[in-house]
């Protein structure tokens, strides 16, 4: 059975663990460089802690301790781990689809890299099979997302193959999972040249991924939690971020609402 394969044990026959070990700390340690030099350039950290300081100052009510653990614990339940604010639509599928299929993946890659990555070592069967199936949930999800659900190409009409810098983490990210999955795919039915072939692609792919935070969105993915937190601490507290309340007059959109579906954003 394929996906019950795992390929980074067999791989060992050819290189050592430690060199794959290694790989993995390498893009730990590209990610955190990566993310920092965003938080220097962009200075996001900055603009967040001085927008809570700005918050605070104009909170039209204190809360309580209770009442900030009850506001993160939801917005982490709803919002973070379960991304209400897509609404219950094909975004929200695809985008659950990619985040726990890539979490799963590189949860499990840990994992087989560690403490599996030897031909002498029985591998658990569960680990290998979360791993394909991590890979294959980040291909339906990305893949999705990027021929049918993207803005510019479902809503403004653009093609779907026009890559602009705002994609390259989600392509990266599709693309390298794709890879893994020919790559075992082929070394499991010892298809050498090309497997090798296909694996110097996945690791390539993943320097992309991870050696591209800078240049990427893979960094909001750090962004988005303390974002969402004092969004709705702001929320709680009166603050708003200085916005004014939702007016409680109704919508008047005009007889142009009703020629087309809403798919604008």
């Amino acid at each position: 059975m394929i996906i019950s394969n795992n390929p980074f044990a067999t791989l060992s026959v050819f290189l050592p663990s430690i060199v794959m070990q290694v790989f993995v700390i390498l893009m730990v340690v590209l990610v955190i460089l990566g993310t920092l030099f965003d938080i220097i350039h962009k200075k996001n950290v900055k603009y967040f802690f001085q927008n809570a300081k700005k918050a605070k100052s104009q909170a039209k009510r204190n809360l309580s301790s209770n009442e900030k653990t009850s506001i993160i614990a939801k917005t982490f339940a709803s919002e973070i781990l379960t991304t209400s604010e897509l609404g219950a639509g094909k975004r929200r599928v695809a985008h659950l689809l990619g985040m726990y299929g890539t979490l799963l993946f590189w949860a499990t890659s840990v994992i087989l890299i560690f403490c599996y990555s030897s031909s002498t070592i029985k591998t658990p069967i569960i680990y290998p099979i979360l791993w394909h199936v991590g890979a294959i949930m980040t291909c339906l999800g990305g893949y999705w997302f990027w021929f049918f659900l993207r803005v510019d190409v479902s809503a403004e009409a653009h093609p779907w193959y026009r890559i602009i810098q705002a994609d390259l983490f989600v392509l990266s990210l599709v693309i390298t999972s794709t890879f893994a999955l020919l790559w075992s795919f082929l070394q499991s039915y010892n298809v050498i040249g090309w497997s090798i072939f296909f694996l110097i692609l996945f690791g390539l792919s993943n320097l992309v991924l991870f050696g591209g935070v800078y240049w990427s969105k893979f960094a909001h993915m750090f962004y988005k939690p303390g974002a969402a937190i004092q969004r709705n601490l702001a929320e709680a507290d009166g603050s708003r971020d200085n916005l004014p309340e939702p007016s409680d007059q109704p919508k008047q959109f005009g007889l142009g609402i009703k020629r087309e579906a809403p798919k604008h954003y």
